[in-house]
């Protein structure tokens, strides 16, 4: 009995250090990207504070950080993966999040909203920060919608992916 107890606890431990391993490799990638990109912001821009860090696969990959400008006003940086392209917008000078999905359901009629994120779409080879807004149709077909961040007019949509 003694000796099911002392084997049963060595394969909880082995099991726990195993996927504590797994884990940390897993998100090894994702956390080099986000001190690449951090890394990038502080050098060349005057955004401090960042707070929030996406990874946007599109086109081409950007990372995005929200932080505070020189007048501690909101502000987004949108990085290319190879840090060659840099956008950086007040949070003010487009639309929110909010007003994204609205523009959304004032189109479509998602039956779920399953994630939106800020991310970058070309258009006629034109680099346009946009919101993403990846929802559920009433067919329960996945979706994304394209709004751009600025205007909060819609730049283009997936459907029935």
């Amino acid at each position: 009995m003694k000796k099911w107890i002392i084997l049963s606890t060595l394969f909880v431990i082995v099991s726990g250090a195993a996927a504590a391993l797994l884990y940390y490799n897993a998100v090894k990638p994702l956390r080099t990207a986000e001190e690449k990109a951090l890394a990038i912001a502080n050098d060349e821009t005057d955004l401090s504070g960042f707070q929030d860090f996406q990874l946007y696969n599109g086109e081409e990959t950007y990372y995005v950080l929200k932080g505070r400008d020189g007048d501690e006003e909101e502000a987004f940086v949108w990085i290319s993966e190879d840090g060659e392209k840099i956008i950086t917008k007040k949070a003010s000078s487009g639309v929110n999040k909010e007003e994204a999905v609205k523009t959304v359901y004032g189109d479509r009629k998602p039956k779920e909203i399953l994630d939106v994120r800020l991310g970058i779409t070309m258009l006629q080879k034109t680099v346009r920060p946009a919101w993403e807004i990846f929802y559920r149709s009433e067919n329960d077909r996945l979706n994304y919608y394209y709004v751009d961040f600025e205007t909060g007019e819609k730049l283009r949509a997936i459907n029935n992916f």
